[in-house]
């Protein structure tokens, strides 16, 4: 499996996901766009995953590389290759199928819970509620022909899929207490407490097992995105 990582800032890494493409046997290739912008061909990638970042994906006259990620997105998603976005990666996916990327009428940061929205068979089935890690001020507009996996009392779009492997995630499945506290030591400073920003303390004394369930299922979405095109076949044939 050839797998390309989108990285956006050191601080944020690929987390939990790290040990699933170990167990795939991966050979992963990286565009760090602190250090790099370059990016490889999609022709021969199996999965391309974007990965979040403080910035927005309306930043590009500060931020030139932008434009050339999401026609990199937007490349591997037309030639059928699976894509997941976390976070900014979800919103450089929505951007970058033509839907609109703007500021959230409120920050969410913390654990906070979701809700699944989809149930019909051809999508990935979210748990019907979800305590997951958020840190995310921006929002999106469903792209065009993208099914809702996801709401929050916060955040009206938490996720949404595009046909049969591509996934955006505004919220944080790969969440590890390392990649925790690596963010929260690079971005305390958007810590001002409301009803959706949870203090330091209460962030730390989330449990080793909430960030072990919610690895499961970033695992499970992973798997998902990369099934063999043959299992699409047949569940077409089993509905």
């Amino acid at each position: 499996m050839r797998v390309h990582v989108l990285q956006h800032v050191p601080f944020e890494s690929v987390g939990s996901i790290e040990g699933w493409l170990a167990s795939q046997g991966a050979t992963v290739g990286y565009t760090r766009f602190y250090e790099s912008s370059v990016l490889p061909g999609t022709a021969n990638l199996d999965l391309v995953i974007a990965m979040g970042g403080p910035m927005s994906v309306n930043d590009e006259a500060s931020l030139p590389w932008l434009k050339s990620e999401k026609q990199f997105i937007l490349e591997a998603i037309q030639r059928g290759r699976p894509v997941v976005g976390i976070c900014l990666g979800a919103q450089l996916i929505a951007s970058a199928l033509g839907a609109r990327v703007y500021p959230s009428r409120c920050k969410e940061i913390g654990w906070f819970a979701i809700e699944a929205t989809a149930t019909a068979a051809d999508c990935f089935p979210l748990p019907k509620t979800l305590t997951v890690f958020h840190w995310h001020g921006e929002t999106f507009d469903l792209p065009q022909g993208a099914t809702k996996l996801a709401s929050s009392v916060a955040c009206e779009n938490q996720a949404f899929q595009v046909g049969p492997n591509v996934i955006g995630l505004q919220f944080h499945l790969e969440t590890t207490p390392e990649s925790a506290d690596s963010i929260i030591a690079n971005c305390r400073h958007e810590l001002i407490e409301s009803a959706y920003v949870q203090s330091e303390a209460a962030m730390r004394e989330i449990p080793a097992a909430a960030y072990a369930h919610i690895n499961i299922i970033m695992a499970d979405v992973l798997s998902y995105v990369t099934r063999p095109k043959r299992d699409n076949i047949l569940s077409s044939f089993s509905r």
